[in-house]
C-alpha cells in the first residue's frame, strides 16, 4: 500500500514538473508596448518578441527577414491595429500560417473594444504623411486602456492554452493591481500640468492628455508625418505667445532643432517624453514608461 501511495506521489511530482518545464508559448507583438503587456499577462508561461525597435516610427517600418522567421514560430501575433502597423498583413501572409492572419485563432488586434479618438473619414488624394483616418492609434498611452488590452490578450492566451487559463488570469489581475496603485501617483504628480497649454511635435498624446487632463494646444507637424513649413512655425510662435505656452514635448527620435528654435524664441522648456517602451532607458516596461513621463513632464512644469 505504501509503495502504491509513494508511486502515485512520484507520478504527481513528475506531472507537475512537466507542467513547469513546458515550452513557453511564443508570442510576437508589433511593438514593445504590446510585448510588455503580453509579458505581464503571460508571465513565465510565455516568450514574447517585438518587431518594431524603439524610436522607430511603426507607420514607416520596413519588415526584416528575421521578423518573418519570428512569426513563423509564433502561436500568437499581436498588433496595434488602427492602420498603425498595416505592413503586418503582408508579413503574416508570407509566413504561410493561416491561424496568424485576420480571423485566425492566433491573430490578435489589441485595439478591439478601445474607444478611439480622432476618428475621421478617409482622405482622398495625395495628403502625404500618415493620416489618422481610422482613429488615433496611440491608445496604449492611456494607462486605463491597459485593462482592455490585457483583457484581449488574456482571451487569446486562454483560447490557445486553456490548461493555463487560470494562471494567465491571475497574472493579469496582479498586473492591474500594480497599475491601479501607480495610477494614483501619476495623477498626483501631473496635477501642476493639468489644463496648461503645451506644444508637441507629433500628435501621439491625445489619449495621455485625456487621461491626465492635459492641454496640447498645437503640434509642430501640421499633419502626422509632415514637416512644418515656415508659415506653420510662425503661426505656432503666435499661438505660444498668446496662450503663454511654457512646455514643448518631443520624443527622442523627433528632431530637436525645431523644438529648440521655438523654445529659444518663447522661453519655453523642452520636455523629452517617451511614447513607447524602450524609447528612453528608464522606460523598461509599460509601468516604468508612465513613471518616466510623469516625472519628466512634472519637472518641465517647474
Amino acid at each position: 500500500m505504501k509503495q502504491l501511495l509513494y508511486g502515485g506521489f512520484l507520478a504527481a511530482l513528475v506531472c507537475a514538473g512537466a507542467t513547469e518545464a513546458q515550452e513557453p508559448l511564443r508570442i510576437v507583438a508589433t511593438t514593445a508596448d504590446l510585448k510588455s503587456l503580453a509579458e505581464a499577462v503571460g508571465g513565465r508561461r510565455v516568450a514574447v518578441a517585438s518587431i518594431v525597435p524603439p524610436n522607430v516610427d511603426a507607420h514607416e517600418y520596413q519588415p526584416k527577414p528575421q521578423d518573418l522567421n519570428r512569426i513563423r514560430d509564433a502561436t500568437l501575433l499581436l498588433r496595434v491595429g488602427v492602420d498603425y502597423d498595416l505592413w503586418l498583413d503582408k508579413l503574416a501572409a508570407r509566413a504561410k500560417r493561416p491561424e496568424l492572419r485576420r480571423g485566425g485563432a492566433g491573430y490578435v488586434d489589441c485595439s478591439f473594444a478601445i474607444a478611439l479618438l480622432d476618428v475621421r473619414g478617409s482622405r482622398v488624394g495625395p495628403a502625404g504623411g500618415h493620416v489618422h483616418g481610422s482613429g488615433n492609434p496611440h491608445y496604449w498611452l492611456d494607462p486605463s486602456n491597459a485593462e482592455i488590452i490585457t483583457g484581449v490578450i488574456l482571451e487569446a492566451l486562454a483560447r490557445n492554452d486553456p490548461a493555463n487559463a487560470k494562471y494567465y488570469e491571475g497574472e493579469r489581475l496582479r498586473f492591474l493591481e500594480r497599475l491601479s496603485a501607480k495610477m494614483r501617483g501619476w495623477e498626483q504628480k501631473l496635477v501642476p500640468a493639468q489644463g496648461k497649454p503645451m506644444i508637441a511635435y507629433h500628435n501621439n498624446w491625445a489619449y495621455y492628455a485625456r487621461r491626465f487632463r492635459l492641454n496640447f494646444a498645437g503640434y509642430i507637424e501640421p499633419r502626422p508625418g509632415i514637416p512644418p513649413s515656415p508659415s506653420h512655425l510662425a503661426g505656432l510662435l503666435k499661438l505660444m505667445e498668446s496662450q503663454q505656452v511654457k512646455v514643448i514635448v518631443r520624443q527622442p527620435h523627433e528632431p530637436a532643432k525645431i523644438a529648440e528654435f521655438l523654445a529659444g524664441k518663447t522661453g519655453a522648456k523642452a520636455a523629452l517624453l517617451a511614447a513607447s517602451v524602450g524609447a528612453v532607458p528608464q522606460a523598461k516596461d509599460y509601468l516604468s514608461l508612465f513613471d518616466y513621463n510623469a516625472e519628466a513632464l512634472a519637472n518641465a512644469m517647474k
